[in-house]
């Protein structure tokens, strides 16, 4: 089955190069949704939109049209946040045929260069998004659900301390009805305007800004139950997440380790494991406003919570550290579990003397008034115990 995939802009097929054109009209089946196929002039086509839910349809419908020139029509570059990188990953056979994306028109409105502009969808997806990405100066520009999200992230980013931020809608871009409408997100009032739109933001903060990892620990809703800063960039250092890759964090507490992971790369994925159903949800919470909302919360006791989950390029145990516990999670290529107890001590020194790795005994001690004096208060001590494959 040979796909083709052409990107359309707001301009529609006027904008269309020769190539793609050609590659509608040869077409015996064109797919897409409403507004493009009502952007293709009049065809002896069968026009097929998408079916609803899109993912658990698309296997059914390319069978149904086996053996038929088929085009896909998509917005602007298929392979960015499009459902070109869908069909590329599903099909052997595809070729895909771009227009300009909306980002790369913004960039060019704004002269803004490529190379310092981050580009986050929130299309089907948590505008919280956003919030991992905010920085002083930064130049984000977010792909738009609808007509509401220009108001939505205005109000997100003031609650963030990102109020002095300036926010510009550019509405239809490359289209005849193409728009901008600019203004400071803290004051926004601007009513919704077309649905096909795109926000550029330049990131402005009068608060102190969070970096994206080495969170303070005031950055975290807990109840106590938190891996304190100091320990947590160990412990991430020992984790040593690459892009793209899962954790699971099991006894997650408020969730940091999880979150943290989280915030190090847009494509690093987490679960947090937590039998505390109140915990549960602050995590929850706190992966929402930390920018990474995509973070999935199982309530649950483990082992037992961890049958089922995708396999895991690393683990961390936080809370609830037994050897079973331990043994359940050996699958994994890196595993990395702290304690304070005695008890969970003997678990770590144990799993050190079966399986090897390394067993780190960490004290950190700050500086806190004495009297009229100075003089250092320790932490719990934490034994840390890790192991890679």
């Amino acid at each position: 089955m040979r796909i083709t995939v052409v990107g359309m802009g707001a301009d529609g097929w006027a904008g269309l190069s020769g190539r793609a054109r050609a590659a509608v009209e040869a077409a015996e089946v064109l797919i897409g949704g409403a507004r493009h196929l009502e952007l293709v002039p009049g065809s002896r086509s069968a026009r097929v939109p998408w079916p609803s839910p899109l993912l658990p349809g698309l296997d059914r419908l390319f069978a149904e049209y086996d053996g038929r020139r088929i085009c896909v029509l998509a917005s602007g570059d298929p392979m960015l946040s499009g459902i070109g990188t869908t069909l590329s990953r599903r099909f052997e056979d595809v070729e895909i045929l771009p227009s300009l994306s909306s980002p790369t028109l913004a960039r060019a409105r704004l002269k803004w260069a490529a190379e310092g502009t981050e580009v986050i969808s929130v299309v089907g997806r948590s505008p919280y998004r956003v919030n991992r990405a905010l920085a002083p100066g930064a130049r984000l520009l977010v792909l738009s659900e609808d007509a509401t999200t220009p108001a939505v992230l205005a109000a997100q980013l003031t609650e963030a301390g990102y109020g002095p931020s300036r926010l510009t809608v550019l509405e239809e871009l490359g289209g005849p009805a193409e728009r901008q409408v600019s203004g400071i997100a803290e004051n926004w009032a601007e009513p919704a305007g077309a649905a096909l739109n795109l926000v550029a933001i330049e990131c402005e903060t009068r608060g102190e800004p969070l970096p994206r990892t080495g969170l303070p620990d005031d950055a975290f809703e807990h109840d106590g139950q938190l891996t304190k800063r100091d320990i947590r960039a160990v412990t991430l250092a020992q984790l040593a997440p690459l892009p793209g890759e899962l954790l699971w964090d099991v006894g997650a507490g408020s969730g940091s380790i999880a979150i943290e992971w989280s915030r190090t790369h847009p494509d690093n994925r987490a679960i947090a494991i937590e039998r505390d159903p109140e915990r549960a949800a602050r995590i929850t919470r706190n992966a929402q406003r930390l920018g990474v909302p995509e973070l999935r919360v199982v309530v649950g006791s483990a082992p037992d919570a961890l049958d089922g989950l995708p396999a895991p390029d690393a683990v961390f145990v936080g809370g609830g550290v037994t050897a079973e516990v331990v043994d359940a999670c050996l699958g994994a290529p890196k595993v990395v579990a702290n304690g304070v107890t005695l008890e969970t001590e003997s678990v770590l020194a144990g799993a050190y003397a079966r399986h090897g790795g390394d067993l780190l005994r960490l004290a950190v001690e700050q500086a806190a008034p004495l009297g009229g004096f100075t003089g250092w208060t320790p932490a719990r001590t934490v034994t840390q115990w890790s192991f890679s494959r």
